[in-house]
């Protein structure tokens, strides 16, 4: 019997579960959306029952007794209360919500370094902050633990990845004093593991409710952009992975951390190396405003991709931007317009892969290693045209992603806790 480990993401649309195998071969998947339980995608129950919808329906394909391990990634910077049995005491506040309170943004200010995750009013430790004050609070826990621990049991455990944006320092891998100095209530900050360890085994419940073995670990996962870095296969120093969707996002796996909060660039640690990145406000939806996607499919086939338009475009849908420029007013850049449509299009896509080129090379000016292959998801990770222009203005090695699912970057993860434990 091949051994099986499961990775779950919990995301803003759904939850989705991967089998995979030792090998790293995918055994099988499934996904649920969150508005099949109503219309609240930010409840928790909503969270939980789609997550046991998907991996009842992942379970009843494969076979699973020989499951060995679970791990789950959530959305980063979404958190929310607990009691010390791990029942939720308020709405979370979710990875996009912004904390209004000008006294508990202030504070961060005043005391953060610089350099730290935790700075905004969208960071981990302003909702942190913005909770401790509940009756019968008991813990504040990211998404994703709050997951695992309906698993295992345990409230009182986050990973690295996750803690980033609730002022952890991942170089010094503790929870830093100046945390105490905002005001925040330490003993409800959870402790922190690395991505990978084993946390704690399944719950009798847990094993009752899904037919699990009594053995399976549990494994402390990541957030849903760690996971899914992970999942393309990307592991080498100077490996790069572009996405390419609504927002063309870059991040790039370093020997050494990289922080320049004005760009939104900071670094999640994996193991002894670092995933450092940005996001541009370009991408895709920029080409929607100008091409419906079957216009963009029919015109990227007469696009010449070995001729360049001579075209300097920065295509933005309004003013601003944040990486590889820190701009708020920056015009965008879109003129002046070939009379030929499909030119039109390619001069768009030579300006966003002008961006991506810009963004590896600021990663690298602030100390990140030369970028050496890229892997590509996405939606525009499919178009051929615009992959050959990126091509050319990259220079370094495309090399095929293994997956786009976060699920199976977080699988990997289940698979070291599994090993580390004996368990394959």
């Amino acid at each position: 019997m091949t051994p099986l480990v499961i990775g779950i993401d919990i995301g803003t649309s759904g939850a989705r579960a991967v089998a995979m195998r030792p090998d790293f071969s995918i055994a099988g998947h499934s996904a649920v959306p969150l508005d099949r339980f109503g219309r609240d995608g930010r409840a928790p129950t909503a969270w939980w029952q789609a997550v046991k919808a998907a991996l009842t329906d992942l379970l009843s394909r494969i076979d699973r007794a020989a499951v060995r391990a679970i791990a789950v990634d959530g959305t980063s910077g979404t958190l929310l209360p607990v009691d010390a049995a791990g029942r939720p005491l308020a709405q979370p506040l979710m990875y996009n919500d912004k904390v209004a309170d000008g006294d508990i943004l202030a504070a961060i200010a005043r005391e953060a370094p610089a350099a730290s995750a935790a700075h905004g009013a969208t960071s981990g430790l302003a909702k942190a902050l913005r909770f401790q004050h509940l009756p019968g609070i008991a813990a504040v826990l990211h998404q994703a633990d709050w997951i695992a621990g309906n698993f295992s049991g345990r409230f009182d455990v986050s990973d690295e990845n996750n803690a980033l944006k609730t002022g952890y320092d991942v170089e010094a891998r503790r929870w830093p004093a100046w945390i105490e100095a905002v005001g925040m209530r330490m003993e409800l900050l959870p402790r922190i593991v690395e991505p990978g360890d084993v946390t704690g085994a399944l719950t009798a419940a847990a094993v009752e409710l899904f037919g699990l073995p009594r053995d399976v670990a549990v494994v402390a996962g990541t957030t849903d952009g760690c996971a899914s870095f992970l999942a393309t296969g990307a592991a080498t120093i100077g490996d790069g992975v572009t996405a390419l969707g609504s927002s063309l996002t870059i991040k790039m796996l370093s020997d050494r951390p990289i922080s320049a909060p004005r760009f939104g660039i900071y670094s999640h640690r994996l193991g002894n190396a670092w995933l450092a990145g940005g996001a541009s406000n370009s991408g895709g939806k920029v080409l929607a405003q100008h091409f419906s996607l079957a216009r963009i499919i029919e015109l990227s086939a007469a696009i010449d991709a070995t001729t360049a338009t001579g075209l300097d475009y920065y295509p933005l849908s309004t003013s601003g931007e944040r990486f590889p420029i820190a701009d708020p007013a920056l015009p965008p850049r879109l003129t002046p317009r070939p009379a030929d449509d499909a030119n039109y299009l390619k001069a768009m896509f030579e300006g966003i892969a002008a961006i991506e080129a810009l963004g590896y090379d600021r990663l690298a000016e602030l100390g990140a290693p030369a970028l050496t292959s890229v892997r590509s998801v996405g939606g525009g990770a499919t178009n051929p045209a615009w992959t050959a222009i990126r091509r050319r203005k990259l220079g370094v090695d495309f090399l095929p992603a293994l997956s786009d699912e976060a699920a199976a970057g977080t699988a990997r993860l289940a698979l070291m806790g599994a090993s580390r434990a004996g368990l394959l």
